[in-house]
């Protein structure tokens, strides 16, 4: 039997949904119309004078070899943090949803990391991999391996996606285990009577019953990595060496922040934007396809 909720009042209803449309409308549609708006002006460094140049900042953006590169890294950084995070927290939440000693201990540290504020987390890795100061250095110097993050841009990346991955395991780690938890024991015990194997259990009936969290899961890293990462750069690279490290986001911050090209940083956030939507409707359209439900 279908159930309803009745309300006493006819404007009970949007009164409930007032706030949080408020909170969408300002926080989110109202500085996007803002940078839309601001790309189309050249402005000095204060932002006290502006004139309506239309698509010259757009113009002028893709004729830029740097933004090209930053578009590569991007994509490059972005792949490997979602690879890593996702098959990293699958594996860690299949292995803590077995019977385990001390099981609760192991999960909570586990989620922990999720705690921890990106520029946190890239002060952390860029104390434990410094060329000079950090403790994980020295051993790395010591196999041969002439370890500079602050010159070598394959270093630098490599401390990046690292920190990036570590910071975004626990999250994954938290909703895999979740639904790997929701899975009726009975239909794996029926698969184990039957003789499948732990390995053939696993990818032909525990991964795609997950297909609807894995799905949410990829969705939630790809808008990690394009923006909640920022924090994680300007703290381990600020961007470099000569800028090897400058993905979109950043970008964003050094021309506009930095740079004082406030109409050119506002083109760039509109792409950005553009971007990240374009790259959520194609796995809306397709990826959602393969999930089962």
């Amino acid at each position: 039997m279908e159930k309803r909720a009745l309300f006493s009042s006819k404007t009970l209803p949007y009164m409930l949904l007032l706030p949080q449309m408020a909170i969408t409308l300002i926080f989110f549609y109202w500085p996007a119309s803002q940078a839309i708006w601001q790309s189309f002006l050249l402005e000095d460094a204060f932002g006290l004078s502006s004139e309506f140049v239309g698509f010259e900042n757009y113009r002028a953006l893709f004729g830029q070899p740097e933004y090209y590169r930053a578009m590569v890294t991007t994509g490059v950084f972005s792949a490997a943090v979602a690879f890593l995070s996702l098959s990293l927290a699958l594996l860690l939440a299949s292995q803590a949803d077995k019977q385990l000693r001390f099981g609760q201990g192991y999960k909570t540290l586990l989620i922990w990391p999720y705690a921890v504020a990106p520029a946190i987390a890239g002060v952390l890795w860029i104390f434990m991999f410094h060329p000079t100061l950090g403790m994980v250095s020295g051993p790395i110097r010591a196999m041969g391996v002439n370890w500079n993050p602050m010159l070598n841009a394959n270093h630098a990346m490599i401390l990046l996606v690292l920190s990036a991955t570590w910071k975004q395991v626990s999250y994954n780690f938290l909703f895999f285990l979740a639904g790997l938890q929701a899975i009726p024991k009975s239909v794996i015990e029926a698969a184990a009577i039957d003789g499948s194997g732990p390995m053939r259990r696993f990818w032909t009936i525990i991964f795609p019953l997950l297909s609807p969290t894995t799905f949410f899961l990829i969705v939630v890293t790809i808008v990690y990595v394009f923006f909640e990462t920022f924090g994680i750069i300007d703290a381990v690279t600020g961007g470099g060496p000569a800028g090897q490290t400058t993905t979109l986001v950043y970008k964003v911050y050094a021309d506009g922040r930095l740079g004082g090209d406030l109409g050119g940083s506002a083109a760039q956030s509109v792409i950005l934007m553009v971007i990240v939507i374009a790259l959520t409707a194609i796995q809306f359209r397709y990826v959602e396809r393969k999930v089962q439900y």
